[in-house]
């Protein structure tokens, strides 16, 4: 299944990752190069919450997975998220 990876940067990257970079960055609002798998609530000043249930929406719907209230609670960083969604593709 093809994600959309046009214009993924970054040596090491994966798909899915750039995916959800480029999700991620728009919906706290911030570059995409100020994202990273190691971005977080702790180091994305807008992640809040409310942001946090607007991404995991935005991710559901371009990836066509659902994720559990369970698996969301563990996801502490964007990488972890990326790789819980390859885990379900």
């Amino acid at each position: 299944m093809d994600h959309g990876n046009a214009g993924a940067s970054g040596a090491g990257v994966s798909p899915t990752f750039a995916v959800v970079q480029q999700i991620a960055a728009g919906v706290f609002g911030v570059a995409e190069s100020d994202i990273s798998p190691e971005s977080s609530p702790q180091t994305v000043e807008r992640w809040d919450s409310v942001q946090q249930i607007y991404l995991v929406l935005a991710l559901e719907e371009r990836f066509g997975v659902q994720l559990a209230l369970e698996d969301i609670e563990e996801l502490k960083s964007l990488g972890d998220i990326a790789k819980a969604i390859d885990k379900k593709l």
